[in-house]
This record gives structure tokens, sequence and C-alpha cells, in this order.
């Protein structure tokens, strides 16, 4: 089971009881009968395999695990809530802004699954339906919400920008209940729970290994899963939930507004070569033979490239044209045992290399600023348990890199 398995209308019916503390109230506030509410709270129940409300004499009120439930049930919806609100802002005049109580799961997963492929037939064979089923099941939410959700192109169908800003609410609205029953699962036991990671360069050789492997010592049934990628996947990634949290060099400023930074350690840069180059054992080199040598690179518009066009500019020099672009550290230690090539890369990144005697440091002083290395997540993201446990577990092995 998963976020997007669960019925919109029983959570809502679930939160309005807690917030009530009867079915009788909540039944009026959520225009569906009493029986149909009991119901819906069974079916929750039965769902989660746990007791999620207990009656006393003064009503109904959560149990511990419905606490809980009732608590990220509560975001999703206020998510949901607020993202319908926005879309329908988004436009003006065609849209009722509270239309966020009227939409189902179902709905929802059709617009991310058209989004996604851009056309009906695939995306219904992707999720498991009928191609019918699916083309009426997206129709349905745009009349329901009164929103123009697809426009045809060339390539197939293209959301608008209300079904960009819809699918976001829906994506993060599901993630919660992801979160909640990693939650559940914890609270009732388990030592697993899912932790999906946004990797960039400067996190994979030192940082991310040590903690992953301090992480499954203390959670051996982790779901653990580590997505490599451009800086601007990671973070589109991260802000649709579909990532708990990113690591790597910090941006300044930030990316957006709805994301956090937190540093973790500061790193520097450094020119490096294979031990057998013929700058390895100069204890004095003049610039000027820096830009003989064929170089390895990040691509262009990264920290680490920005900073290689400031020191080649900063000292009257050209910049390399004779360049491999790859952040890949096991590609970079591989192509610089040949073609007399040198790299500048983190001294972080590539500590294991001279440990290993693989790579050498060259003695000369880039002038860089120091970079911050650390933790990118959203700005209204509630880690879970163990997530929190991770983020300490990064914060302790950052200690022993400063």
């Amino acid at each position: 089971m998963n976020g997007q398995d669960f019925n919109l209308r029983h959570l809502r019916a679930f939160v309005l009881v807690c917030r009530l503390g009867g079915i009788t109230a909540a039944a009026e506030a959520v225009h569906m009968s009493q029986p149909a509410i009991t119901q819906a709270i069974a079916k929750l129940e039965a769902s989660l395999d746990e007791k999620l409300l207990v009656r006393s004499s003064r009503g109904m009120y959560p149990t511990a695990a419905g606490e809980i439930f009732m608590r990220r049930s509560k975001r999703a919806l206020n998510i949901l809530k607020q993202g319908c609100i926005e879309a329908a802002a988004r436009q003006k005049g065609t849209a009722p802004s509270r239309f966020d109580t009227k939409i189902s799961s179902t709905q929802l997963r059709a617009l991310i699954a058209v989004a996604a492929y851009g056309n009906f037939s695939v995306a219904a064979r992707a999720i498991g339906i009928s191609q019918p089923s699916l083309y009426r099941t997206a129709r349905d939410l745009e009349k329901v919400s009164g929103l123009v959700l697809y426009r045809k192109s060339e390539s197939g169908y293209d959301p608008t920008a209300a079904a960009r800003i819809l699918i976001r609410s829906a994506k993060l609205a599901f993630y919660e209940l992801d979160q909640a029953l990693d939650e559940l699962s914890s609270w009732g036991g388990m030592h697993g729970g899912r932790i999906v990671i946004g990797a960039l360069p400067l996190s994979r050789s030192v940082l991310l290994p040590r903690a992953i492997n301090m992480m499954t010592q203390a959670y051996p049934d982790i779901d653990l899963h580590v997505i490599d990628g451009p800086y601007d996947d990671l973070l589109n990634g991260l802000r649709y939930g579909e990532i708990d949290l990113m690591l790597g060099a910090l941006r300044d400023p930030p990316p957006a507004e709805d994301v956090e930074q937190a540093p973790l350690f500061d790193d520097r840069l450094g020119i490096f070569c294979h031990p057998a180059h013929p700058l390895a054992k100069r204890s004095d080199i003049p610039l000027e033979e820096l830009t003989e040598y064929p170089w390895i690179l990040p691509r262009k518009g990264t920290p680490t490239r920005d900073q290689a066009a400031a020191f080649f500019r900063t000292h009257g020099l050209p910049e390399p044209t004779r360049v491999i672009e790859t952040s890949a550290i096991i590609l970079v230690r591989s192509l610089l045992e040949s073609a007399g090539r040198l790299t500048m890369i983190s001294q972080t990144q590539v500590s294991d290399e001279i440990k290993l005697g693989v790579m050498v440091q060259l003695p000369v002083e880039i002038d860089d600023t120091p970079r911050t290395i650390g933790v990118t997540q959203r700005a209204d993201w509630h880690p879970t348990q163990m997530q929190e446990h991770f983020l300490k577990l990064l914060r302790e092995v950052s200690e022993t890199l400063d």
C-alpha cells in the first residue's frame, strides 16, 4: 500500500471525527451519513491494520496510532487544499477555489500519469487501466475542478500551468501519506521505512557512504534509494516530493522559496593529476604550464566549473580548450591515468584516491572561497523519526570531515 491508494473522502471523514470528537458532528460537516463515516473509518483501520479511534463518554478520540495518522492526513489534505486554491487562481474566473473536497485520488493519479507520459494510451498502460477509463477519469477531474488541465501539442498532451500546480500538490499530499505509513510502521516496532536521497557529486565519495553504512546498522530493513543527476533535476524531484533530501554543494542564494538549506561542512578545491603525470613531482609550477595539458572538468554551469573559469580568468590565462566534461569520480580517476590530464575537483571528494596513491594534488593555490556542503530540503518537510536519525548521522560524519 502507498499514499496514492487512500480514499480522500475517507481521510476527510477521519480527520473531522478527530477534530469534532464524534461521528454525528463529522457527518454534518462533511455531508456524509453516519453509517458512511463509520464504514470509512472501518476501511481505514482495516487497510492500516491499526485501531485509529476509541469511544469514550465524551466522544471519539484518536488512539496513539490514530494521532500519527491524523497529523499526516491533515497535512496531506491541507496541501491539496492549498494547491487547488492556487490552481484555481491561475485560471481566474474559470474555477471554484474550493474543489479539493470533490476530487479523488483516482483522478489525481490520472492527471499525474497523463502529464508524465503525454499520451492517454501510454499512461493507461503504465498504471494498468484501460484507455477509455483513464480518459473518462481525467476529464471528470476537469469538470469537477472547472480547470483546463491538458493542452494538445505535437507530441501529445501537455499539462497547463494550473495542472502543474495541482500535480505538485497531489504528489506532496501523497508523499505525506507515505510518511504516515512509515511512521506507523516504526511505531509498530518495525525497523524499515524509506529514504530517497538526491546525491550531488560532492556527497557521493565520503559523506554519503559513511552515513549510509551507519544508518543500515541502526535500521537494517531500511529501503534506501540514492538518485544521481543534475542539480536542477534533483531539485525538481525534491520540490515534488519524489526525493526526501538533497546532499551536496549549497547554492547562494537558495534556489527557491519553498526549500531550506542546512550546512554540514566546508570544502575546498584542488588541482589533481595521476602520480605519473609530468607535473606530479614538481614543487614549483608556473601557472602557464597548466594550460598546456588537457583537462577534466564538470559541465558548464556547475559551481566547480565556474570556479575553474574564475581561476584562469583571475590569472590572465585562457580557459582550457581540450576538456572532457564529467563529475563521475570513477571516470575522472581512470581518465587521469593517461594523456597527461589534469582536473580541478573537491579535496574531500578525492580523499580516498589520495590515500590510495592513485591521485596527487599539485602545489597550486586556487584561492577559492570554501564551498559549503549540506542538506537541501523542503521548507515544510516534517521528517519521520528514521529520517531524523539519518540527518543526525550526516551531521556526525560531517564533523569528522572538517
